[in-house]
């Protein structure tokens, strides 16, 4: 039995707990996070090694063979995710130590995001579609709280858009599990997989299969991302970044999934609708980033441009579209975090959120400036940052597949991303300082540190893009060919 494979999640949720009965005790809590972050970080790398040497890795809980039986699965595109994932969290962790306040570290601040990330662990690594629903619904509980955490008005009216919605989605991710387990008699992945093979994508599986798109085009913030902007410019600087790096990519992680291994069948129906969507999602993202003046409005409207962007790999479905869309994600994991931190670094530094209302924060703070030019270069896809190679790829892949629409608006939107930053970036940095010396608030280490190392991750997973490739390709592999995935879970149960 693989027991390591389902420590990702186990770390993070025994943390969680511990830490609910240490609330007033803040020192260790942050000690406790740091430890449990490292942890996480060693044992899914330790994971990812292995699945190159043995290849997927299965945990059986309680001896039940598939498709029987609960289990998790690792394989490399999960594993990818998961690092990822801990990385960010355990930076943002430190990043958290300086900005959130003790108010916050008193009302189980901590607690709930180690929470969150046993949720998003658990829905990378599951392999049935129900555990995949109750992952999702630890993650969403542990981000309703982390939402209305301080209760300012602003949090609660956006709160209750966002509980609204993945209410909502949730009732429909129950629906059509009901439904593909009355029609198929299975809910593990591999075992749908092969069953939906054998009686074939009928009507009926089909439109099973557009209720699945649905949901996660909810989770995901796929075309209908009406309330992912608000919700995420809502929140402490912190929260919104641990949004905008992980809440999204678990709903793509999941369409990536579901519609690579489960509904595959009808391209010519599932797949083109995701294309439209995203293209929908990067054109209304890049009006969107246009449109604000406020900060936190342009960087949300940035994530929702980059959804778009990553599941046009999906669209496309060719296995370099497809290492293009794993690079691509993971870059925005790092990322987005690190817009997130440096633009709620700005606001805080400032008391100001509008463009008009900053100028010559360069002159001030020089290193913050940096950071943005260099997170804006990243995001834009300028060689050697990281956002380069999954550009590259999709736009290969959908050059071979011939969608050229797909491969338009892609391109399009990553000038408009670099417009929409580049605004803030002249506006904001640039021209006469509106600082005195007076009012000069002094940047901490603990804010700069965090923001420099997510800099730093940029600038390494472009430059070592190399090391990457293995697990990348390893990860493309399993996804372009189902029964890879098929034959390491069931291996003859069938």
């Amino acid at each position: 039995m693989n027991n390591i494979v389902v420590m990702p999640m186990i770390i993070p949720l025994v943390t969680g707990i511990i830490l609910v009965f240490l609330r007033h005790y803040t020192k260790t809590q942050r000690f406790l996070s740091i430890l449990s972050s490292i942890a996480t970080i060693a044992v899914s790398l330790v994971i990812l090694h292995k699945i190159q040497q043995e290849g997927i890795l299965r945990l059986d809980f309680g001896g039940w063979l598939p498709p029987y039986g609960i289990l998790f699965v690792a394989d490399s595109f999960a594993m990818l995710l998961v690092v990822t994932a801990s990385l960010v969290t355990g930076i943002l962790l430190i990043y958290a130590f300086s900005s959130i306040g003790k108010q916050y570290e008193h009302m189980f601040f901590y607690p709930f995001v180690f929470f969150l990330v046993a949720g998003v662990n658990g829905s990378f690594l599951t392999g049935d579609l129900f555990n995949l629903f109750v992952c999702f619904e630890v993650m969403l509980l542990s981000s309703y709280v982390l939402i209305t955490m301080g209760g300012r008005k602003i949090q609660l009216i956006e709160s209750i858009k966002y509980v609204t919605i993945n209410v909502l989605s949730s009732w429909f991710f129950l629906m059509g599990i009901a439904y593909l387990y009355g029609t198929i008699g299975t809910l593990n992945m591999a075992h749908l997989s092969v069953r939906i093979a054998a009686v074939g994508q009928g009507p009926l599986l089909t439109v099973i299969s557009l209720i699945f798109l649905v949901v996660f085009s909810l989770k995901a913030g796929l075309l209908l991302y009406f309330w992912l902007p608000g919700s995420y410019s809502a929140p402490p600087t912190v929260i919104a970044a641990l949004f905008g790096a992980l809440l999204t990519k678990v709903g793509i992680y999941a369409m990536f999934r579901v519609f690579t291994l489960i509904f595959y069948h009808e391209p010519g129906i599932t797949h083109t609708a995701i294309g439209v969507m995203a293209i929908l999602t990067m054109i209304g993202g890049s009006v969107g980033a246009l449109a604000y003046n406020d900060i936190r409005k342009i960087v949300s409207y940035n994530v929702v441009i980059a959804v778009g962007f990553i599941l046009a790999g999906l669209a496309i479905s060719s296995e370099i579209a497809f290492q293009g869309a794993i690079y691509y994600l993971i870059h925005d994991m790092v990322v987005k975090a690190l817009l997130f931190l440096v633009a709620g670094t700005m606001i805080y530094l400032t008391g100001k959120a509008k463009i008009e209302e900053m100028s010559g924060l360069i002159r001030n703070y020089p290193a913050l400036g940096w950071l943005f030019f260099i997170t804006m270069l990243s995001l834009a896809g300028v060689p050697p940052l990281s956002g380069f190679i999954g550009k590259v790829f999709i736009g290969q892949g959908a050059i071979e597949t011939g969608s050229f629409i797909l491969l338009i608006v892609a391109f399009l939107s990553g000038i408009f991303v670099l417009y929409s930053l580049l605004r803030i970036f002249l506006n904001c940095f640039w021209g006469e300082t509106i600082i005195s010396e007076d009012d000069d608030v002094p940047l901490k280490k603990g804010m700069l540190v965090p923001c420099i190392l997510f800099a730093i991750m940029t600038v390494a997973i472009g430059i070592g893009v190399e090391g990457l490739a293995p697990y990348v390709s390893d990860a493309a592999r399993t996804l372009m060919n189902p029964e890879i995935y098929i034959d390491a879970v069931l291996q003859g149960n069938r």
